[in-house]
């Protein structure tokens, strides 16, 4: 082995240049095809089916769930498999998207006339403008690149980045068809941070019933006290005979009272809160309540429903422990 840092270096800039070339070349190619292409999509009403061998297969596999994952139904299907039953998984209704460099694949090749059989419609992503493949395409979307990243032009490198950059390319284009928006694309990724923010609930994360401080405008200082010591997030609300939030005190409050010498032995709940508390609905999203608190400056909101009646609190913590900040 005789590694040269040097010429490691220089390499990875000409193979940034070259696949940066290639997806820029792209940009010369799209048009009435892609548009064509775009629509044949949006019109099957099944799914489609991504087939690819070798590195291209790996490349499908990804276009098949970036579609999946904004509003394309898709999946990937290995051509192999394909030959020995998985050809089953493929239904009128269905669209095939085959991608291939070379347009030439012995695994994929007999599967082409099969599925045109099948009436399924078929959109070709390959550099072989005159394979087999495009010609039983019905719209071919042209990935070739002059050349590969690999200084022996062998390994696949620049073609697949422009395979990858075209199947990017048609699943933007396919969620901007559909009006496809964040929410849609947080409730298929439940599991990821965006998916928390925008489907996270204040109501899933409040705190409500015996674990929500609270005491009438009446009470004195002492019961105060203790009802904010008792459940422990630093505040207590004060609420009216009908339940309707009429105030807050919290920790703060308590001691800017002690430094101005204050004395609340004999004072009433009414008479040291704040009056104008900042509240929240239990149905907006907890990623808004956590934006209340950095813009305002506070760690807790109350959680009110439509007649101002306490339903719940939510702090900082309560965010913090859902993964919402």
């Amino acid at each position: 082995m005789n590694f040269d840092p040097d010429r490691a270096v220089r390499l990875a800039k000409e193979t940034f240049d070259i696949e940066a070339a290639a997806v820029l070349a792209l940009k010369s190619k799209v048009g009435e095809t892609f548009t064509q292409a775009v629509r044949m999509i949006l019109d099957i009403p099944g799914r489609v089916v991504v087939m690819g061998m070798g590195k291209s297969g790996h490349v499908s596999r990804k276009i098949a769930a970036t579609l999946a994952s904004t509003g394309t139904p898709a999946m990937f299907v290995h051509p192999a498999e394909a030959s020995h039953g998985d050809l089953g998984m493929i239904t009128k209704g269905d669209l095939l998207l085959a991608v291939s460099n070379s347009g030439e694949v012995e695994e994929l090749t007999p599967i082409l006339p099969v599925v045109k059989r099948l009436g399924v419609p078929m959109i070709a992503i390959t550099g072989g403008l005159k394979s087999t493949l495009a010609r039983h395409a019905d719209v071919v979307l042209d990935s070739g690149v002059e050349k590969e990243a690999c200084p022996h032009n062998l390994a696949p490198t620049a073609s697949t980045t422009a395979q990858m950059a075209l199947g990017d390319a048609l699943a933007v284009a396919l969620l901007d068809a559909r009006g496809f928006a964040a929410e849609d694309f947080a409730r298929s990724h439940p599991g990821g941070s965006l998916g928390r923010k925008l489907l996270t609930l204040v109501g899933d994360v409040m705190r409500s019933g015996d674990a929500l401080p609270r005491v009438l405008p009446d009470a004195p200082f002492s019961t105060l006290m203790r009802e904010m010591g008792a459940k422990g997030i630093g505040a207590s609300a004060v609420v009216d005979e009908q339940g309707q939030l009429v105030g807050i005190f919290t920790a703060g409050d308590l001691r800017r009272h002690v430094e101005r010498g204050t004395d609340l032995r004999d004072k009433l709940a009414h008479e040291i809160m704040n009056a104008k508390p900042r509240t929240i609905g239990a149905d907006a999203l907890a990623v808004e309540a956590a934006q209340i608190m950095e813009q305002t400056r506070v760690t807790l909101l109350f959680v009110v429903d439509a007649d101002n009646k306490l339903v719940g609190s939510v702090n900082a913590n309560d965010l913090l422990r859902a993964k919402v900040i």
